[in-house]
């Protein structure tokens, strides 16, 4: 059995209400007394989970992190260390639904912040998933499942051997695949957002790898009317899939 960690109170009480029985082991910051810590044990207290009390260092060194919030939790992840959604699977079951499909990849984010960042955006704006490359891209890491605070217990993660296999995949399925880019004629003002649709974010410094380029059905720009050359990508991932989000309220 391999064990992962997550930290926070938002992503430990998530993992605690939808997957209880993969936590293995609940551990709290013995200095800190609040409404959120009694919240907390309440509900490990219903699900009879055992909460232990720790002192400042070893609950640093159980989550490898000092941003842990007071409260860390060891749950069990499946043999490979994958983050544990099929992607076949959850293609198949957003095609069953009522509202067209929506997908966020990632082409090699290298930042843990940024990767935890864009998860946590997906989730907000209602993206049925997050693709990210198996090689070559940040871990879900300790810190990548802070920074997504929570969002990776409601939106699965899943985890490919190849990306531009995946996104053929996706087109196969009728999903349309867009590229963000910065060269681009296509914007975010003159683009169609409303029909299945998965976009693709790339690399910090690189952008988007030239064969993940090539197979996009489209390469869309972010307009920007400021001396700033480029964005963030976390900040850019939230602002395409806002973008998407509210043309599809508007149509």
């Amino acid at each position: 059995m391999k064990l992962a960690r997550i930290m926070g109170f938002h992503a430990v009480t998530a993992r605690l209400q939808r997957r209880p029985e993969s936590v293995v082991e609940l551990f709290v910051w013995e200095a800190r007394r609040d409404e959120r810590i009694s919240e907390l044990h309440a509900l490990a207290a219903t699900l009879d989970i055992e909460v232990q009390t720790v002192d400042a260092g070893r609950l640093t060194a159980l989550a490898q992190s000092d941003q842990h919030q007071g409260v860390v939790a060891l749950v069990e992840v499946l043999a490979d260390g994958s983050a544990g959604a099929d992607f076949d699977t959850v293609l198949a079951a957003s095609l069953k639904k009522s509202t067209p499909p929506l997908f966020l990849l990632l082409d090699q984010i290298q930042d843990p912040h940024n990767l935890g960042a864009c998860i946590r955006s997906a989730d907000a704006f209602g993206a049925d998933a997050v693709i990210i490359p198996k090689h070559g891209s940040a871990p879900l890491s300790a810190v990548a499942l802070k920074a997504a605070s929570g969002a990776t217990e409601t939106t699965p993660v899943c985890q490919v051997s190849n990306l531009v296999q995946c996104i053929e995949t996706l087109q196969a399925a009728g999903v349309w695949v867009l590229g963000a880019e910065m060269e681009t004629e296509a914007t975010l003002f003159n683009t169609k957002l409303t029909g299945p649709l998965a976009w693709v974010l790339g690399n910090e410094g690189k952008g988007l790898r030239r064969l993940t380029r090539e197979r996009c059905d489209a390469l869309v720009a972010i307009p920007m009317v400021g001396a700033v050359e480029s964005l963030n990508v976390s900040v850019a991932t939230a602002v395409c899939l806002y973008a998407t989000q509210a043309a599809r309220t508007k149509a």
